[in-house]
């Protein structure tokens, strides 16, 4: 069985974000300090990162720009994991988790900054991120949460039931975890943006450009495409889900799963009044997540991971998550969704993304399971800065070596939606 995404046509980015950068398909031979796999938000952003730093730089894309999942995620800027927690990441990897846990809980002012600093075109609404807790007994959980978030000095504020229902516009939560650096955007509509902004600081961005091999040859890196080489010193790999067969066991080392968002028809203004009144952006506690946001246009921007996303995905998906906005905001009541798309997300069994020297100048970044939006932006200004020689103990990412294989890696892919049916069973529980 092979599921397959749906055209990046299909998003609702495509029809309101900027138009993308012109670029080229590469043709010829070329020289640069570093060579980027991947035109998403880790990889551009390394791109701009390491060209402020004079350093010469090619992207590779196998499509276009943003068309994996820095183009098809739901935009929200989210300044945590899904799963982990600063104290979660300090037991694992020591005073790197500390590191990395403040550059997660920074990622979102760095993310909206770039925003700011390079005048992006993209529906970029900074009022917060909120993680509202669907059982009381999620509240627990949450204080903790807070205590080690604001412990390591980032902004972050617990509210109850009372402050949750103004914000959200919504009675059915039970409290939640406030982010005020948080927010939203049009996700293809920043990652064009981002590659406008590395191309006008002499970055090289190639599309329909897929590297079809790798090898080492006189002590530089090639990389060549179907109608192309290039010839570096040192590589980033940063394709994510997206990740192929390039270097020998990283992409067993990581599960895609396929996921969907969706779009409802705008909304009259007297619904966005009330429901999200400011504007926030919210994914709740459940492992089944419920999301929601407003998007440029006053449609709301939700979605969800289908256990069985190979029948009748999108009849589906229409009825369960209708009902679930009719549940949660009465307001809006069942809206009718004008696009449903879907992209992939790269899970790993321990719910940490993962950062790998992979040879003599050779770094990828894979493994954000759904948190990689504006996670990607800051990790990739990290990736530059080990491209440009700065010591691992001097970065925020946890370098490790590659995971051993995802047990039967070649069929787990299809069925790992099926760890759903589990997740829910979790989520109705204390």
């Amino acid at each position: 069985m092979r599921l397959r995404q749906s055209p990046l046509s299909a998003a609702i980015w495509a029809t309101t974000a900027i138009d993308a950068p012109e670029t080229r398909r590469l043709e010829g031979s070329i020289a640069v300090d570093v060579a980027i796999v991947g035109a998403g938000v880790t990889g551009l952003s390394a791109a701009l990162h390491l060209r402020e730093a004079g350093v010469t730089v090619a992207v590779l894309e196998a499509g276009a720009v943003g068309e994996g999942g820095s183009g098809r995620n739901n935009g929200m800027a989210i300044p945590t994991l899904s799963k982990l927690d600063p104290n979660d990441l300090v037991a694992r990897y020591g005073n790197a988790g500390e590191r990395f846990a403040k550059l997660i809980g920074g990622c979102s002012e760095q993310f909206f900054g770039a925003v700011r600093a390079h005048g992006m075109s993209c529906d970029a609404v900074q009022t917060g991120w909120m993680a509202p807790a669907h059982r009381a007994s999620r509240m627990e959980m949450l204080e903790s949460r807070a205590r080690q978030w604001t412990g390591i000095g980032v902004e972050a504020e617990l509210l109850d039931r009372d402050q949750a229902a103004k914000l959200l516009g919504s009675e059915w939560y039970h409290g939640g975890l406030f982010f005020p650096k948080g927010g939203h955007v049009n996700p293809l509509g920043f990652t064009r943006e981002l590659a406008r902004v590395a191309i006008a600081k002499d970055a090289a961005v190639y599309t329909e450009s897929p590297v079809t091999r790798m090898f080492k040859s006189e002590g530089k890196w090639v990389l060549r495409t179907p109608a192309g080489r290039v010839e570096a010193d040192r590589v980033i790999l940063a394709t994510n889900a997206y990740t192929d067969k390039l270097w020998p066991g990283l992409k067993r080392s990581v599960v895609p799963l396929l996921n969907f968002q969706m779009a409802t028809q705008p909304q009259p203004e007297r619904v966005r009044k009330m429901v999200l009144p400011t504007g926030i952006a919210a994914s709740d506690t459940q492992s089944d997540l419920h999301f929601f946001h407003w998007d440029g246009e006053g449609r709301m921007i939700t979605g969800a991971t289908l256990a069985l996303p190979w029948i009748a995905a999108h009849a589906r998906l229409r009825d369960k998550i209708g009902d679930r906005v009719a549940k949660v905001f009465p307001a809006i009541g069942k809206p009718w969704f004008t696009h449903i798309w879907s992209g992939w997300l790269a899970m790993v069994p321990d719910f940490s993304p993962h950062f790998h020297h992979l040879d003599d100048g050779v770094i990828a970044a894979v493994g954000y399971c759904g948190r990689g939006f504006a996670l990607g932006f800051a990790v990739g200004a990290e990736l530059a800065k080990a491209s440009t020689g700065t010591p691992d103990s001097e970065l925020a990412l946890p370098f490790s070596p590659v995971k051993a294989a995802v047990p039967l890696h070649e069929i787990s892919s299809p069925f790992a939606s099926l760890a759903m049916l589990h997740y829910r069973r979790f989520d109705t529980r204390d």
